[in-house]
């Protein structure tokens, strides 16, 4: 199986608790994205803040995205845990979930050696028959190279790997060293024509979840061969991109979301809570770049 096309980092959307999955906004919000061609759904990774949940609430989150989807569209399941044993109950649980794929970051924290790494990675992939999408984030553990990433889809369940690192030289020794098989998957969404001339096959991001037409744009344009057009589409949420680092990439997001019509409640704890003048501030700043686009 080889992902292609652009698929949304889904939020989790979460009650009034903070913490209880939030059923009628997830589905809502997945048939939303569906209705505007997202061609599938990445779930509880760093965008869907699964780390920070409890395993009953990932499982939760698991069960309703693959059960509103239908098999319409993949869903690739996030199953990283900071206990090997929970990502492993996790990984069981999406494949008998009905996971199109399992993807998982790297151990974070503390020092791993490469040998660890593709041990886990090793260990991981093979506790289901699913295939298997490696995660590469310089936030764990400063992420991985080409090189390490090349060795490790040697296991026969891994398939791919989610780039959200901003090397593209690797990208491309990536391909030639995988002679073009491995499913790359680009993650810097403020990069996807980057990562699509590097020769990502596929985009998987955040704010995909607010500006999906865009991003589908981008990616149809570029793969017609119309690079400058999807430029300026590139340029465009790029503008939106910065305003929501500014103000935290999550909370903001998530504040978009009920911008749009689509409440999922706050970012977990310690994350910023955003209030009612913040939502202001950034309606505003949003208002005044364009968005919601036409």
């Amino acid at each position: 199986m080889k992902f292609t096309g652009i698929m949304p980092a889904l939020v989790t959307p979460f009650a009034a608790d903070g913490r209880t999955v939030d059923e009628a906004a997830t589905r809502a919000l997945v048939e939303y994205q569906l209705g505007l061609g997202a061609d599938g759904f990445y779930i509880l990774g760093s965008t869907g803040e699964g780390l920070l949940m409890s395993e009953e609430a990932r499982r939760t989150m698991c069960e309703i995205v693959i059960d509103q989807v239908g098999k319409r569209k993949p869903v690739i399941c996030h199953v990283a845990a900071m206990r090997f044993d929970e990502a492993v109950r996790l990984a069981k649980h999406a494949e008998a979930a009905g996971a199109d794929a399992i993807s998982a970051i790297p151990p974070i924290f503390f020092h791993y050696r490469e040998a660890d790494i593709f041990a886990y990675y090793k260990t991981l992939a093979e506790s289901t028959h699913l295939p298997f999408i490696m995660y590469n984030h310089p936030a764990a553990n400063g992420g991985l190279s080409a090189d390490s990433v090349a060795k490790m889809f040697e296991v026969d369940q891994i398939t791919g790997v989610k780039w959200t690192v901003n090397n593209y030289y690797e990208v491309i020794r990536l391909k030639e060293m995988t002679h073009g098989e491995m499913n790359i998957i680009n993650g810097p969404d403020e990069m996807l024509i980057s990562g699509l001339a590097a020769g990502c096959d596929a985009g998987i991001g955040t704010t995909y979840n607010v500006m999906l037409p865009q991003y589908l744009q981008i990616y149809r344009l570029f793969r017609a061969g119309k690079v400058d057009e999807a430029r300026a589409v590139q340029e465009q949420v790029n503008r939106v991109v910065h305003a929501i680092i500014a103000n935290e990439v999550i909370p903001a997001t998530k504040a978009m979301c009920a911008m749009l019509g689509y409440p999922v409640g706050e970012a977990s704890f310690p994350m910023r809570q955003m209030s009612e003048d913040d939502r202001a501030a950034l309606a505003a700043t949003l208002s005044a770049i364009g968005w919601p686009f036409a």
